[in-house]
């Protein structure tokens, strides 16, 4: 009674959404850097094409967060965000042009950009204070579902279609219509706009970064002082392939990590509404260090799905805890800029992440890269414990 109580219509069709557009989403998101790799992409190409893609969003989510925020509209955004998501998924099988493919990416990314905080808004206005780890570790949990069953979909075609990989970026498109479609039974809540008369320009929502609260800006900096030197996934799917393992072994381990991420979601974020976000999260980050020692150190398949097993439980405790984290120190009516903000400068984040990243692997090698990784999110550890206090109970409403 109380699960069913705290998910509301709203946000079950919502983490629908999520789910089907991470059905086609992840279907590719194992198979790009593989793709690619066929293609004549170098390492450092690869990692500059992701950072890239991921700035792209980052710039637009702020201000489309700003802009969801100053209209009272939420709906509008989630839709065309998932529309400009899904139609990206063929383009990417169209041509091989690294200018066209970089093109199909950000398409890809702005979409994310442009539906992330206008919907993440629309999920904590469903929840309660003391529910939104709940809340938003249900909505990650779907979504994460979806990428459960996206990468096996691509594993299953894979199987009977080795190197067939144009053909998924087109099969990819139906669960990304299907999600546009699950949007049309999603209701907008009417709110007035805040400053209909004033024009949101493209950088407005760095001034909520000025003039937030410090509580705010202490969370945020160590979130993004971790992004910083958290590349992208793809460099652990990269580092199996290095260590000989096949095509199937790299996308099964991958569905492996999403199973247990998916299944750990909701559980982490009720138990971080009990004893705290911050504990919760701060958890997380020692499993994060611990997996990127061992990837550092190991190339036993054994253990690598042990590590991925622990790297599912970090994202269940970081990735959904810190959107609720914010949103729980954040004014109502800011919420889609306040996620945006941070999303944004995130997204911005790992644009250099992954191409130092990429940089870093190019130059010294995938052990430098991990380790180092490794070494710094220690750092970071002591910053939440000595610097981030813990987050607000209640939000200001």
């Amino acid at each position: 009674m109380e699960f069913m109580k705290a998910i509301t219509r709203t946000i079950w069709l919502l983490s629908f959404v999520s789910l089907f557009t991470d059905v086609a989403s992840e279907m590719l998101y194992p198979v790009i850097p593989i793709y690619l790799k066929s293609l004549n992409f170098s390492i450092l190409l690869i990692g500059l094409l992701e950072g890239f893609a991921e700035a792209t969003a980052g710039l637009s989510k702020g201000y489309f967060g700003k802009l969801s925020d100053n209209t009272g509209k939420r709906l509008p955004f989630v839709r065309l965000g998932y529309a400009l998501s899904a139609l990206s998924k063929p383009m990417m099988a169209l041509f091989t042009f690294p200018a066209w493919l970089f093109s199909a990416r950000s398409l890809d990314r702005l979409g994310k950009g442009i539906r992330t905080g206008a919907r993440d808004a629309m999920l904590s206005d469903e929840a309660a204070p003391g529910n939104k780890g709940k809340v938003f570790g249900f909505h990650r949990g779907m979504d994460t579902l979806g990428a459960v069953i996206g990468p096996a979909i691509a594993l299953l075609f894979l199987y009977f279609y080795p190197g067939k990989y144009k053909m998924l970026f087109y099969i990819a498109f139906a669960p990304g219509v299907v999600s546009i479609l699950f949007t049309f039974w999603v209701k907008d809540k009417k709110s007035e706009p805040r400053e209909s008369k004033v024009k949101t320009r493209f950088l407005d929502f760095i001034k909520y970064w000025k003039a937030s609260l410090p509580e705010y800006r202490k969370l945020v900096a160590g979130l993004l002082l971790f992004t910083l030197f958290n590349s992208s996934d793809m460099f652990l799917i990269l580092k199996i392939k290095a260590n000989g393992f096949s095509d199937t072994a790299a996308i099964g381990v991958y569905i492996f990590y999403n199973i247990v991420y998916a299944f750990f979601s909701f559980p982490l974020g009720k138990i971080g509404d009990k004893i705290g976000l911050k504990n919760v999260f701060v958890s997380g980050l020692v499993m994060f260090a611990i997996v990127y020692f061992g990837m550092g150190l190991s190339n036993n398949l054994y253990l690598i799905f042990l590590l991925f097993f622990i790297y599912g439980v970090y994202a269940a405790a970081t990735d959904g805890i810190s959107k609720a984290w914010i949103s729980n120190i954040s004014d109502r009516k800011d919420t889609a800029t306040a996620i945006g903000t941070y999303t944004g400068f995130q997204s911005i984040c790992a644009l250099l992440a992954s191409s130092l990243a990429g940089l870093v692997w190019y130059s010294f090698g995938p052990v430098a890269l991990f380790i180092s990784t490794g070494s710094l999110t220690v750092i970071i550890i002591g910053y939440f414990l000595a610097v981030v206090g813990k987050p607000g109970k209640i939000e200001t409403q």
